[in-house]
This record gives C-alpha cells, sequence and structure tokens, in this order.
C-alpha cells in the first residue's frame, strides 16, 4: 500500500493506494495516521478511492486508527469506496462508525 499525504485547508487528507492487508501495508496505515494526527489537525481523511482490497487485519488496523484519532479529538471519515470495501464495511456493520462521503469538500467541512 502506498499513502500520500497532502494538507487541505487545517485538515490532512490520506490518498491511498492498494491492498490493507496485513504487513507492511498495515503498518504503513498506522503510521501515516499516526503521523497526520499529531499535527494538531481536526480531521484525518482516508481517501480510500485505490484501494481494491482489504483483509481482516486492514479493517482492524481502520477500527485502531480511527480510536486514536478519536482519542486525539481527531475525525477520521473515509472517503471514495469503491463497491467491493463498501460491501465490506456494510457486512462488518462498520458503517455505523465511520463517516463515509463520496465528496471531498463535504468530507473536508470544517477544515
Amino acid at each position: 500500500m502506498k499513502i500520500a499525504t497532502r494538507t487541505v485547508g487545517r485538515c490532512k487528507v490520506l490518498d491511498c493506494s492498494g491492498p490493507l492487508v496485513l504487513g507492511p501495508a498495515t503498518a504503513e496505515l498506522r503510521n501515516s495516521v499516526r503521523e497526520a494526527v499529531k499535527g494538531g489537525t481536526p480531521k484525518v481523511v482516508l481517501n480510500l478511492k485505490d484501494v481494491d482490497y482489504i483483509d481482516s487485519s486492514g479493517i482492524g488496523e481502520m477500527i485502531s486508527c480511527f480510536i486514536h484519532a478519536k482519542n486525539q479529538g481527531v475525525k477520521l471519515p473515509l472517503l471514495n469506496l469503491n463497491q467491493k470495501v463498501h460491501t465490506l464495511l456494510v457486512v462488518a456493520k462498520l458503517l455505523v462508525i465511520f463517516d463515509v462521503f463520496d465528496d471531498e469538500k463535504k468530507a473536508l467541512e470544517g477544515c
């Protein structure tokens, strides 16, 4: 997995690409979110447009990142889920936890 970080206003957007699976990919997500949260940003948006597969470890890491961000007072919305990833989050009943957006402007409101 590759993650490119960009700043929009006071917020960070993490543009993720590739599969989110156990190993370097989950470590990359963890490190990127923790680094983005350190800067005092009110929101870190995970843009998952180019993520085509997430395994159970990836789901676990997303939840861990969500909890870490929330404990720091930072929101962690998801952006641009493809149908496969959206279905996975529905089945795992995680759409009640994450705010999900299809429009980057809406995801970044308040920044």
